[in-house]
């Protein structure tokens, strides 16, 4: 890699994330995928998944420390928000915010590769990321990051309650406001089999609430059940409405 090319990543980590590395290979090798390493094994020895094993530490730690500070809550809720703060998606949509997708290092069948595989990629270079930070600015810079870039969604995932079980909570809510339960049904299929998508509607007295494409059945559900509670929340605010107690 030429000066050129490390002054981009340094640039980026100024400007985007706001760190500036004693060590830059700590943000490069955050952003190499193994694919990468593979194609070039002359040139290229270390891949991101040590620091992403690391990062993910972490990043666990400091929203578990988040949490418990802040809310007064039972382990078993605060275990859930913490879930739905650190998922694949809220990482990989982080990463998506900071954009760094152009500075990750592929091989070139993986730069062409599915959607899916895209996401859980970019997710697993934000776990890098976080690695990186702590291993060359320490704990407090780290957390600084996690707190600029995954704790502020919590407000986010109370209000919609995203960090429910979507099909379950949808249930609570049809049952409860309308008496009747969800019905779920496949309105589409489409793709070979390796790589088929399911268009399905969540029906609420045999009237469509939502729809929603997934590459499972059961992805498509959970994505139109959340579309649902939305809806439902929009409708009935005052009767979906939670109130959380903070410390």
């Amino acid at each position: 890699m030429n000066k050129e090319q490390i002054d981009t990543y340094r640039e980026f980590a100024k400007n985007k994330l706001n760190i500036e590395f004693a060590d830059i290979n700590l943000l490069i090798t955050a952003l190499t995928h193994r694919s990468y390493v593979n194609e070039h094994k002359k040139t290229v020895v270390e891949h991101n998944e040590r620091l992403e094993f690391l990062g993910d530490a972490v990043l666990e730690l400091v929203t578990s420390d988040f949490l418990f500070r802040n809310y007064d809550q039972p382990e078993g809720i605060m275990t859930s928000w913490r879930a739905a703060l650190v998922n694949t998606e809220s990482n990989a949509a982080s990463g998506e915010k900071l954009g760094y997708g152009p500075l990750v290092r592929l091989s070139k069948g993986e730069k062409h590769g599915s959607e899916r595989a895209h996401h859980v990629i970019m997710a697993d270079c934000y776990e890098a990321i976080i690695g990186a930070i702590y291993l060359d600015k320490g704990y407090k810079a780290a957390e600084k990051f996690i707190q600029d870039n995954t704790l502020v969604k919590i407000d986010e995932i109370l209000e919609s309650e995203s960090w429910r079980d979507s099909k379950s909570y949808l249930q609570e809510l049809a049952q409860r406001i309308d008496g009747v339960t969800p019905v779920y049904r496949v309105m589409k299929e489409e793709g070979p089999d390796h790589d088929k998508t399911f268009t399905l509607g969540v029906y609420i007295n045999d009237h469509l609430k939502a729809t929603a494409i997934g590459h499972s059945k059961q992805e498509a559900q959970v994505k139109a059940a959340g579309e649902a509670i939305r809806k439902y929340k929009k409708e009935h605010p005052k009767e979906t409405k939670t109130e959380y107690k903070k410390r």
